[in-house]
């Protein structure tokens, strides 16, 4: 122990100097900011300076950060009760419980398994999932993320599962569409749906639709790309799943509670699957919370069979009243509305600077949900780096010279996500796009 106390400190002005373990990155980097609050769409860090948050946190701070009604809400439970285990009732619980069924896409109303977070959603959603058909293979796509647990890395297709393997065993892989890079050589978004599609049906073939449970799938590509599916794509997953009596996973944990222009992306495209995993935009994150929503002639099943999931902090009451208050103010404000006419103001701003940047390939997204895909050569669409194992250092580049400029933003490999609380103005909007249009101008991610 005593070694152990007086071991060598990390070297100072390293991420490791501060003995907190960062996510996805090697520790021993320059230092990030250290944020110390947030207002509005800004945060604030240790060192005094003001950051526009261009892109919600990790897409999900949708009210913005500190929203007073929020955070009252978190004082008020705080004095009235701070924790009840899961097996007994809670009013705050039932209450959120009963709002979610209202908002969701189901007639027949719907029931809520409340989790932590997406990763554990997902996971929870499946077994519930194997548990209702008695069957055990998942199908999940290559371009997507679910987690990082081992259950939710395994449903994730790209590389960041692979520290996983060889994982939860039963799961399957196929390619969705991708229309600016098409896995099926496709260059119309209605071909590329037919391809897709029939692909999908090929791989259902080869692994028996009747021993598949579940598809898991992203409505909208969320950290692999802000891929929006073109029309006729999710009807047609639909059709596949009904069609097989294969369970339908939505993971709306970054398209939920207003991203994409509505209460979920199943609204939004019209498209009902049979369950919906949820987190982030639930309570904007202010306390971790996410959940599976079950349509309620699945969720029956339990009534008689046993749910075979459980966490100490499902539903906490803290987490519930902060989503409480957080979905009156995307209600009242009007925020779900606000998201589609964000929607007309990213796509102008952006297309404008795809426009006036070479650097820039492709610029796709749905409400206040968009992405930019940069590329070394537009004409043959070359990446930065290839989206598999490439490295991230020319975004990291890009996102460190953003900062420099007064703006936060996120991104992949070759992806930057424009995704803002949906409480941002329209100021506040031009102020993200000229940061962007200074910073492509010069062009960080060539420096050595």
């Amino acid at each position: 122990m005593t070694a152990e106390r007086t071991a060598t400190a990390p070297t100072v002005g390293t991420a490791t100097s501060s003995r907190v373990l960062t996510p996805w990155v090697a520790q021993a980097r320059p230092q990030p900011p250290t944020i110390v609050r947030g207002a509005g769409r800004h945060l604030h860090t240790k060192d005094g300076r003001r950051l526009l948050d261009l892109s919600a946190g990790l897409v999900a701070v949708n009210v913005g950060h500190g929203h007073p009604r929020v955070v009252e809400a978190i004082r008020q439970q705080a004095e009235k009760l701070c924790y009840a285990t899961p097996a007994f009732g809670n009013d705050e619980r039932e209450a959120l419980a009963s709002r979610l069924s209202d908002l969701a896409p189901w007639a027949e109303g719907a029931r809520s398994f409340f989790t932590t977070g997406g990763g554990e959603a997902n996971e929870d959603a499946v077994k519930m999932a194997r548990a209702i058909t008695g069957r055990h293979k998942v199908l999940s796509a290559y371009r997507s993320f679910h987690g990082s647990a081992p259950g939710a890395g395994t449903l994730t297709g790209e590389d960041r599962r692979w520290a996983n393997e060889p994982g939860m065993p039963g799961v399957a892989r196929f390619f969705a569409p991708y229309p600016y890079r098409s896995p099926f050589g496709t260059t119309d978004p209605q071909a590329e749906t037919r391809a897709a599609l029939a692909h999908l049906e090929l791989v259902l073939t080869h692994e028996g639709p009747a021993n598949v449970a579940a598809i898991v799938l992203e409505p909208v590509v969320g950290t692999n790309g802000v891929i929006v599916p073109p029309e006729g794509y999710l009807e047609g997953v639909r059709e596949l799943a009904t069609r097989h009596g294969i369970v339908l996973i939505f993971d709306e944990v970054m398209t939920g509670f207003g991203r994409v222009g509505d209460r979920f992306a199943a609204v939004r495209f019209g498209v009902e699957p049979d369950m919906i995993t949820m987190a982030k935009g639930i309570a904007s994150a202010y306390v971790p919370l996410g959940g599976v929503l079950v349509r309620e002639r699945l969720a029956a099943h339990f009534d008689d069979a046993p749910l075979m999931c459980g966490h100490t902090y499902s539903g906490h009451p803290l987490a519930v009243a902060a989503a409480d208050a957080n979905l009156t103010v995307l209600e009242e404000e009007g925020l779900y509305e606000r998201a589609r006419s964000l929607e007309e103001s990213l796509r102008e701003r952006l297309n404008g600077l795809r426009d006036a940047h070479e650097a820039i390939g492709d610029v796709r997204g749905i409400g206040a949900f968009f992405g930019i895909e940069f590329v070394r050569d537009r004409t043959t669409k070359e990446p930065w780096v290839p989206w598999y194992g490439g490295g991230n250092a020319p975004m990291t580049r890009f996102t460190g010279a953003l900062r420099d400029e007064g703006v936060y933003a996120f991104g992949r490999y070759n992806v930057l996500l424009v995704s803002p609380p949906l409480t941002i103005l329209e100021s506040e909007l031009d102020e993200g796009v000229e940061a962007l249009d200074r910073v492509l101008a010069r062009e960080p991610w060539r420096t050595p």
